[in-house]
């Protein structure tokens, strides 16, 4: 189940309720919602696409193939069938696009990050304003869904998702430090809890997860950055926390995933 590689704690006050939707009434749905510091839905999953982005705040989906992490302006696609929960740790404004699956076949079956541009941010708040039923005909609001689905299918991908091992041992050493990102345990002294060699360690790592053990440590502390800067955490905080020594390696390495300082991609 997607509670693999997160904090388990939901509340039930937070709990958000999944649209009683059997099918689409349109190519494409939309969802507008304000939400609060620690909402969550259970898992669940849908016949059709999900598009789902942050005005504000930060949305993290999980699956078992490991969480995917949205930041303002950034979006994550969830396939359709796909077993996920999402959560915000602070308040968020979100928006949500349902997809049909036959109009979005040119979509890779998988979950990804993906970055909203201004003209996509445009059409979506443009689209969420039209009511459910709107004509399909040759009709100025058909003509925005067609032009919508095609900006969608030219979004770039970014690198704001943590993949997780399948592999019991490896996936328990994923999830301690996703819960303690600052701890600062070396991959010698890991490799020895878990009686192999560096190498056969950082072999099974690269294996499971497509990234190095240090990459996807260092990824880990950055995507664990996001929700306390967005509460307004200070940088230099923040940083310690997330097991950085210094603010300017923080920045430096901040930059270099999300490719924005987080000054500017938060107006701390």
């Amino acid at each position: 189940m997607p509670s693999k590689g997160h904090p388990p704690s939901r509340s039930p006050d937070t709990l958000r309720q999944i649209p009683a939707l059997t099918d689409l009434p349109r190519p494409v749905y939309a969802r507008a919602e304000s939400l609060s510091a620690g909402s969550w839905t259970p898992t669940h999953r849908h016949d059709w696409v999900q598009f789902s982005y942050a005005i504000s705040g930060v949305l993290g989906v999980h699956t078992e193939q490991g969480s995917f992490f949205a930041p303002p302006q950034w979006g994550v696609w969830i396939p359709a069938g796909l077993d996920h929960e999402v959560v915000t740790s602070t308040r968020a404004e979100m928006r949500s696009l349902y997809v049909r699956t036959e109009d979005s076949l040119w979509a890779p079956a998988r979950c990804r990050v993906l970055e909203v541009t201004p003209l996509a941010r445009e059409l979506i708040k443009a689209f969420c304003l039209l009511p459910a039923d709107y004509s399909e005909c040759d009709s100025r609001e058909s003509r925005l869904v067609h032009v919508l689905l095609d900006q969608l299918a030219q979004l770039p991908e970014v690198a704001f998702s943590l993949p997780l091992p399948r592999h019991p041992r490896l996936l328990a050493l994923c999830n301690e430090l996703i819960r303690d990102p600052s701890q600062n345990t070396t991959l010698t002294e890991w490799a020895g809890r878990m009686n192999m060699s560096e190498k056969t360690l950082m072999r099974l790592f690269q294996r499971e997860t497509g990234l190095s053990f240090r990459g996807w440590r260092q990824r880990a502390r950055l995507l664990a950055s996001l929700n306390a800067l967005e509460e307004g955490d200070s940088v230099t905080s923040t940083a310690l926390n997330c097991g950085y020594d210094s603010t300017s390696a923080f920045i430096a390495a901040f930059k270099s995933l999300f490719g924005f300082t987080p000054g500017e991609l938060f107006r701390v």
